[in-house]
């Protein structure tokens, strides 16, 4: 089933020189139809695909999972108003909750790239140092998950920030396993843009989730232990 018709991408083809409420106010309606409404259908048909293996998924509604497309410029250098791509959340609890599940998948649209991640972003003292109590307890069984030939080949490789130092109960196993020294542990696949007009988009989202849900679990079992 396609989705998204390709007004989708040149809506933010457009947007983007033109990133201004008065544009935007023009065109609101063209928004709506070609992009708001498409993409809550889409993510409503995701969060049903996926309750498979979440049931507790059934919860949710496509608001709860769909971030604005209204950037937030308090702190931000860079004041144009709108993003140039929707994107959502779909986990347990919803995007409110991303700090507290990380078994969810995240994806951006548009006409950039369509992508799919996974992992945790944000951790916070607690939750990092039982992530690392935990793999540095069972380093080859961490290391099984993310060599698995189908993560490899979805994701490639984990991303994140590291720390320089990390508590000296640590350090040992850090030097077998160096990412212990990270404080974010994110992966992400990558699409051609024209990917969100194709028959399969929620197949190629759904199969990235299956792929990363070994290691997500563990993640987010490490992190709540």
């Amino acid at each position: 089933m396609v989705f998204f018709e390709k007004d989708f991408l040149d809506f933010f083809i457009e947007l983007a020189p033109n990133n201004n409420k008065d544009w935007f106010d023009l065109n609101r309606d063209r928004y709506a139809k070609s992009v708001r409404e498409p993409f809550r259908e889409f993510v409503a048909h995701m969060i049903k695909l996926m309750s498979d293996d979440m049931p507790e998924l059934n919860e949710l509604e496509p608001k709860h999972c769909t971030f604005r497309i209204n950037r937030d410029i308090r702190f931000s250098k860079d004041k144009t108003p709108y993003k140039l791509r929707m994107s959502a959340l779909i986990t347990p609890g919803g995007k409110k909750k991303r700090a507290e599940d990380a078994r969810g998948v995240y994806f951006e649209l548009g006409p950039e790239y369509v992508r799919v991640y996974g992992g945790i972003y944000e951790a916070d003292k607690d939750d990092l140092y039982n992530i690392r109590e935990g793999i540095a307890a069972e380093p080859a069984g961490f290391k099984k998950l993310y060599t698995d030939k189908k993560f490899r080949k979805t994701y490639g490789d984990i991303h994140g920030a590291k720390n320089k130092v990390i508590p000296k109960e640590f350090k040992e196993a850090g030097a077998e396993e160096p990412m212990i020294y990270n404080k974010q542990w994110y992966f992400f696949a990558e699409y051609e843009p024209e990917t969100l007009l194709s028959e399969d988009l929620d197949k190629k989202i759904l199969e990235c989730h299956k792929a990363a849900l070994p290691l997500k679990s563990y993640l987010n079992k490490l992190k709540n232990q």
